[in-house]
């Protein structure tokens, strides 16, 4: 079997901005699916879940963006009617729940690793995508399968870091794992990097999940500034089931 996990990031990973309310954490949220999956269940089925309720046609497909659902934003105004808005909220909720993958989600403490590594330090994207990757790297080996990597573009500059990092992680391992296990079930020394806008379900489904995801790390540390919203909420409870656990150990869930 081949897998792929999607991720998705939230907050940026410049430590200069660690002291501003709002930019203090970064994470990043991992989707793995099986590929076959994706082609024969979970894409269709979004798709037919946006064609439902906004009218998606394949020539200009709708692209799920979380913020733009939440506030029931243009092409998804049709939320802001409360009726509706249930119904695809449930409909939505039941995918979530009823297809198969598995989520790992790391979030970072940036102002907490600014002042522990005064003289040097990783880069932030760099230092949660590396716990990312083992995790992942984990959940092939338990699976005897292989797998690559997709991230959501950020832009040139951005994309082309994103990529340095990971081949650089491909070719001399970490710490902890060495480079043959990595090369040994990761496909590519490439990262893939897509926009959204190329309609990938995977990368949609972790937009979706990834700021829940990393509300509820934060809220179980004690720092989530308010409340998880009552759609967040429930997000949460699903997750519960998807996070990647063994039976001796949690992978799914890394503060740092």
């Amino acid at each position: 079997m081949k897998y792929r996990i999607y991720i998705d990031e939230v907050g940026n990973h410049h430590l200069g901005s660690s002291s501003i309310p709002g930019n203090r954490y970064l994470s990043l949220t991992g989707i793995i699916v099986d590929l076959d999956y994706v082609k024969t269940v979970m894409h269709p089925e979004m798709e037919e879940l946006k064609s439902s309720f906004f009218g998606s046609h394949p020539d200009e497909p709708l692209i799920f963006h979380r913020k733009e659902l939440v506030n029931a934003r243009a092409p998804f105004a049709i939320l802001q009617d409360e009726s509706v808005k249930e119904t695809f909220d449930a409909e939505l909720l039941g995918k979530m729940e009823e297809w198969t993958y598995t989520v790992i989600t790391v979030c970072l403490d940036k102002k907490k690793h600014l002042e522990t590594y005064k003289t040097w330090r990783y880069d932030p994207y760099h230092y949660c995508l590396v716990m990312m990757v083992e995790r992942f790297l984990f959940f092939l080996e338990h699976h005897s399968a292989v797998g690559d990597v997709m991230a959501e573009s950020r832009g040139g500059k951005e994309d082309r870091r994103l990529k340095k990092s990971f081949t650089t992680l491909w070719e001399q391992g970490t710490d902890y794992v060495e480079t043959e296990r990595f090369q040994k079930h990761l496909t590519s020394r490439q990262l893939k990097v897509k926009p959204k806008s190329n309609n990938i379900s995977g990368l949609q489904l972790a937009d979706l999940i990834a700021h829940p995801s990393r509300n509820e790390i934060l809220d179980s540390k004690g720092k989530l500034e308010r409340p998880l919203a009552p759609f967040a909420s429930q997000v949460v409870q699903i997750l519960q089931n998807k996070y990647y656990q063994t039976d001796t150990q949690m992978f799914g869930k890394k503060f740092i």
